[in-house]
């Protein structure tokens, strides 16, 4: 790369401390509590973090800048992000690096399968994990020069992002019986459970998953996860 030509970006050179330093991270995830973490993984590793919680949020941003690395979420609240991870593989000009995410392992195939560059399963809290599934796909010119230290460091996201998810979950139950929105409170639910270590919470979402899946009516399970999202805010249930 030429030092000396103008149209080369101006990038912040990343440190040992802080391995990515310079980037922008644009993390597509309808999760508050899940995109807390991600907020406080860049904090740590000094990326900037930009947030869209839709596809069309998404697309917002993307008319308007393009970040180093995109972070999707396969399960959207208005579509898949494999169809996005798809789209941007092909734009111009190209995130540097796509990573799809998901609660259930399973999405790597459908992430890749999409064309992102990578894939994390949720909860993503590890410092290190982080950085790293990060860091291996950067070209060599935006990478930290020396060692980098050793860190077991996690993170632990606010409680309060994740009775918004339980808000979220809430408003949708609310609205007229949907079997997509049965599909989509199950995966969502399912992903915000395991990053909150909620057993009861994650039992409950897989048993509407696997009904949904057996095409059967899942009216009891929409009522016990109702009744735990209703005690979860009325409670304020310490995570």
């Amino acid at each position: 790369m030429d030092p000396h030509d103008p149209f080369v970006p101006n990038y912040v050179a990343p440190t040992t401390a802080r391995p990515l330093l310079g980037l922008t991270i644009l993390v597509i995830e309808d999760s508050r509590f899940a995109c807390e973490a991600m907020r406080l993984l860049c904090l740590r590793s000094g990326a900037r973090i930009r947030r869209a919680d839709s596809l069309k949020a998404a697309n917002r941003h993307l008319k308007v800048y393009r970040p180093s690395v995109t972070i999707i979420d396969l399960g959207l609240p208005d579509g898949s992000g494999a169809d996005l991870i798809a789209d941007l593989v092909t734009a111009t000009p190209r995130p540097d690096v796509i990573i799809g995410i998901s609660g259930d392992p399973a999405g790597e195939e459908t992430a890749l399968a999409a064309g992102a560059d990578g894939f994390m399963a949720k909860p993503i809290t590890a410092l290190a994990t982080f950085q790293n599934a990060i860091l291996s796909l950067l070209p060599a010119d935006r990478q930290p020069s020396g060692p980098r230290p050793v860190t077991d460091e996690m993170v632990e996201p606010d409680p309060i992002a994740f009775r918004d998810d339980m808000a979220h979950i809430a408003d949708v139950l609310d609205e007229p019986a949907d079997d997509s929105a049965l599909d989509y409170v199950a995966q969502f639910l399912g992903g915000v459970a395991r990053s909150a270590d909620d057993n009861a919470l994650e039992k409950a979402a897989k048993a509407l998953a696997e009904k949904r899946a057996s095409g059967a009516a899942a009216t009891s399970e929409k009522a016990i996860i109702a009744g735990l999202v209703q005690e979860r805010l009325t409670h304020k249930l310490a995570i």
